[in-house]
């Protein structure tokens, strides 16, 4: 505690912000307080919905587990509480006599809820709630248009983005003061809250093991990534999503380490965090985007239960289709430009509700934050800021151009192992007999007839 500080313990409330280094609630908490309880609340509302999926539970009790470890090493634990998080705060503040609570701000709907909801019972106990940056680069609202209270283009918003200093980043503390009878939390194994078993490929979740990764891209991958990015069969992408997600790592760290890098692929690197900062943006703009169009055009979507089925499971017929939904379900992740091809093909080729993805999406990928699925599922089906709405993407170009010898395809469909080359992008040409004999559905819809009705006028 530095001098001149408020007398009186604080707790610091981890929600998605699951690490030690550039928090800055926690170092403020540290700085100003004389002791400092860490606590997190397994939130009933949430574990009932999507974010009590098997994938996302296990890699959060990974996560849960590193973060112990990690105040361990500082003299303290994790508090971990399962309810409802208003009361088991504020619970934890009366059995501890606590005066303040720091935490991160977060600009997602539910999390503004809970944050109104924390701040009147705050004020009744009058204890002071602070709340910090540290979900994205730049705070939603930090930047503005002139007339507007968001950017609703992605280009503008990167020019205004980069241009923006940033502050020095906050080292972890060297040594946390907590509570003096506190011990060791107890975390429960995800099977505990959720018997079905996670994907079976699913990455290890925690601050170590994300910093870990974080030295891998940038010692093998970032150099390369403008140009590797997109290919589908090589690992040229960061896979650093799901650890920013949980806040394992500071999506400021991880700027300013890609930053330091230097080279094209960092720059094209930068780009993606800020279409995630545009996201969330936006999102703390529209709180209604999960559910509603943010550019209503007069959809009517189909309702094909059987093509919806057959989507998910990755039996659609279309080899680069399925290859993403099969490496969706084995990993509880997909590659980016597989997420295009896939949601283009649901909403744009099957002329599905763009809500129905979004929610299968929610259910498996580890990454799922809100405003990043939902804001790319509306860009996508041209209900978002996608400045052409009316963009379809062609599965079997796609293929060809991203996949070019098959080789992402055969890695998750192998049904189609033994056909060779670009080929397998194309199983329909194959003859009538080697066809039945792969086992492989026929396309369940024929792809250029039902684009053009998907461009055709509204109404």
């Amino acid at each position: 505690m530095s001098a001149g500080a408020a007398p009186g313990g604080a707790l610091v409330l981890f929600t998605r912000d699951l690490r030690v280094r550039d928090h800055a609630a926690l170092a403020s908490a540290v700085r100003e307080h004389d002791r400092v309880l860490a606590a997190f609340v397994l939130d009933r509302e949430l574990l009932s919905g999507s974010c009590g999926a098997p994938n996302r539970l296990a890699f959060l009790i990974d996560c849960l587990e590193d973060l112990e470890r990690s105040l361990a090493e500082r003299g303290t634990h994790l508090v971990v509480r399962r309810g409802d998080v208003v009361q088991e705060t504020m619970r934890l503040v009366e059995e501890h006599r606590l005066v303040a609570i720091h935490m991160s701000d977060d600009p997602t709907p539910y999390a503004r809820s809970r944050h109104a909801r924390l701040a009147r019972a705050c004020a009744g106990a009058r204890v002071a709630l602070r709340a910090h940056p540290g979900i994205t680069v730049v705070a939603p609202g930090a930047l503005t248009p002139a007339g507007g209270d968001h950017y609703r283009v992605f280009t503008p918003y990167w020019r205004a983005w980069s241009g923006l200093p940033r502050g020095p980043l906050l080292r972890a503390p060297h040594r946390i003061a907590g509570p003096s009878v506190l011990g060791a939390g107890t975390i429960p194994c995800a099977a505990a809250l959720n018997p079905a078993a996670p994907s079976p490929q699913l990455q290890r979740g925690g601050e170590n093991a994300g910093r870990e990764q974080l030295g891998r891209w940038l010692r093998g991958g970032l150099e390369r990534y403008e140009e590797r990015h997109d290919a589908l069969p090589e690992q040229g992408t960061s896979r650093l999503s799901a650890y920013l997600h949980f806040g394992c790592l500071s999506p400021r760290s991880v700027l300013e380490r890609a930053r330091t890098h230097g080279g094209a692929g960092s720059a094209a690197f930068a780009r993606q965090l800020c279409w995630r900062d545009f996201h969330h943006q936006v999102l703390a703009a529209r709180p209604q985007l999960p559910s509603v169009d943010y550019r209503p055009r007069g959809d009517r979507w189909r309702r094909s239960t059987r093509q919806a089925d057959a989507w998910r499971a990755g039996q659609t017929g279309y080899p680069i289709v399925d290859a993403g939904m099969r490496q969706l379900t084995a990993e509880g992740f997909m590659h980016n430009r597989a997420r295009l091809i896939v949601a283009s093909f649901l909403t744009k080729t099957m002329y599905q509700d763009w809500r129905l993805g979004a929610a299968h999406f929610a259910s498996l990928l580890i990454d799922a934050d809100v405003a990043d699925n939902v804001g790319n599922w509306q860009w996508v089906a041209g209900t978002g800021n996608d400045t052409r709405p009316n963009r379809v993407l062609n599965p079997l170009r796609q293929a060809k151009r991203f996949d070019p010898h098959g080789d992402y395809v055969r890695r998750y469909v192998p049904e189609l192992a033994g056909v060779g080359g670009a080929a397998v992008h194309e199983p329909w040409r194959l003859g009538s007999a080697q066809r039945r004999g792969l086992g492989y559905p026929e396309p369940i819809v024929e792809h250029e007839a039902a684009a053009r009705a998907a461009r055709a006028p509204r109404g």
